[in-house]
């Protein structure tokens, strides 16, 4: 699987660093770009960021074209910044761009927003995503499988985007009946 993962200025940085590791364990071809607004958040959040593949402003990179092959793209985190150019096609970063393209081509395409609360803004942009076939996922972990360390909670996230993706993993315990 040929996958984009772009990790923006939204809070919860380790989301998108842990996802891009648990693709790579799991042998994907996994391609970062990463927003100028995270390298900020990071900053803050004293969080380490994977090398980035692309730079956000290039929008000759091949993700920003219908014609190049890739299967899916992951926003983790999202913004509302982001979230809001996706969907009203503001194509003018690279991240915006391909996510434009996964939804033209109908590739898979992930959003997990870390907000709260959502203003009724945010949440029509998650409804003009949805109605174009993208999936939005909340950073909202369970806590059925009991999480001991905030690591926990964050592979539970990662874990569910792994699932959308229908990669194979061991991040959390699943729910029993």
């Amino acid at each position: 699987m040929r996958i984009l993962v772009a990790i923006t200025g939204a809070s919860g940085i380790g989301y998108g660093t842990r996802l891009v590791k648990s693709l790579k364990k799991t042998k994907q071809e996994t391609y970062t770009v990463i927003s100028k607004g995270a390298f900020l958040v990071a900053k803050e959040e004293k969080a380490t960021l994977p090398k980035p593949d692309f730079e956000e402003n290039n929008l000759a990179a091949p993700f920003a074209s219908g014609s190049h092959k890739f299967d899916a793209m992951v926003i983790c985190p999202c913004s509302l910044k982001t979230l809001g150019e996706i969907a009203n096609g503001v194509g003018n970063t690279l991240i915006s761009r391909a996510a434009e393209v996964a939804l033209k081509e109908r590739r898979k395409l992930v959003l997990v927003v870390r907000e709260t609360p959502f203003s009724l803004i945010a949440i029509e942009n998650m409804r003009l995503v949805t109605l174009a076939g993208g999936v939005i996922m909340p950073a909202c972990p369970g806590f059925y499988h009991k999480p001991k360390k905030v690591e926990d909670l964050m592979d539970f996230v990662v874990g569910k985007v792994l699932d959308q993706l229908e990669i194979q993993h061991k991040l959390f315990k699943r729910w029993k009946q």
